[in-house]
């Protein structure tokens, strides 16, 4: 067993930026934290392991050192696309962390993981995230099981009523107004060039930007806001309701399909309040009748920090799988 009076690492990296935090494995104190609002690059080999160290690694030995700390007992890496564009992650991290920091246990895992993590610790349930993309996870925390992972596919081909499905949404309607189409916003549209300027200038702003999933999540808000007064703006928001109780219910693991489960919901999407809560909880009483609401207990980087404390003092129940949640020890 490693020393529980050391000290792990818990990393988020997802489509708003990365965040560090350090923290005792005895769970003793305030953990520590970093963040920085560029989220990490991808390249042909999916997310860039090189760039994700380059900004892990100094944060970390900076944090060690206000610690008092050289080495850390575990360290936890929950990071956004790593099911589908994490090769170089696999590859690159384990010797990385454990030679710059000492290392000896190391969870890779994906974001979804370190979001059910911080909801609802090792219980089990479902959990959606809904960020700038949105992923459900269920789990009834035997081998037998498994996880079940619903959506995170990313914005072109899912994420289904994540903040950039709300954003992008809300944007087509405002262009739509612009055009004169029916289903159009001129609400939407008044916000869209109050945020960018004028409407026929968008497709030139957003197109060029790496990371327009976040650009567009940056819309999220105003679809929000402009939902009580104006029903274009409050039929998106619930027809996003209903797909992310669509992603709650098939994530639901079977053995507690026919019980009073927990379902957690996290992530920055849900802090638009009522406009969306409203229609969600509807939703979910209509396609997870049996399902008790739970508050999601921490976020993501408190995942990747339970996950990691956990590893330090062999009591990580998940379940294994080399797409979601690898263990090197």
């Amino acid at each position: 067993m490693a020393s529980i009076s050391g000290r792990i690492l818990g990393v988020d990296s997802g489509g708003s930026g990365i965040r560090v935090a350090l923290a005792r494995a005895d769970g003793a104190g305030e953990a520590l934290a970093w963040s920085s609002p560029v989220p990490v690059g991808t390249g042909g080999r999916g997310i860039d392991a090189r760039g994700l160290l380059d900004r892990v690694l100094p944060a970390a030995r900076e944090l060690l050192r206000k610690a008092g700390s050289t080495r850390c007992e575990a360290v936890c890496v929950g990071a956004a696309g790593m099911t589908t564009l994490g090769d170089d992650l696999r590859a690159v991290l384990p010797d990385a962390l454990r030679e710059e920091l000492g290392a000896g246990r190391l969870a890779l895992a994906s974001d979804a993981v370190t979001a059910y993590a911080g909801a609802l610790g090792q219980r089990a349930g479902v959990v959606v995230a809904a960020g700038t993309g949105l992923v459900a996870l269920g789990t009834d925390l035997t081998p037998q099981g498994g996880w079940r992972r619903v959506d995170g596919w990313g914005h072109l081909l899912g994420d289904c009523g994540s903040g950039a499905w709300i954003g992008r949404a809300g944007l087509e309607a405002a262009l739509r107004a612009y055009d004169g189409r029916t289903g159009g916003s001129p609400a939407l549209l008044a916000r869209l060039e109050a945020v960018f300027g004028p409407a026929r200038t968008l497709p030139g702003t957003l197109y060029p930007r790496s990371d327009r999933p976040a650009v567009l999540a940056s819309f999220a808000p105003e679809v929000g806001r402009c939902a009580p007064e104006d029903p274009v703006a409050a039929g998106i928001l619930r027809t996003a309701a209903r797909h992310i109780a669509e992603a709650a219910a098939a994530a639901c693991p079977p053995p507690l399909a026919h019980g009073r489960r927990e379902v957690a919901l996290t992530g920055g999407v849900f802090r638009m309040g009522e406009p969306l809560l409203g229609p969600l909880r509807k939703e979910l009483q209509k396609q997870l009748p049996q399902a008790r609401r739970t508050t999601a207990a921490g976020d993501p980087l408190a995942g990747a920090l339970h996950v990691a404390r956990a590893l330090a003092t062999d009591s990580l129940t998940f379940p294994i799988d080399d797409m979601l949640l690898s263990v090197v020890c």
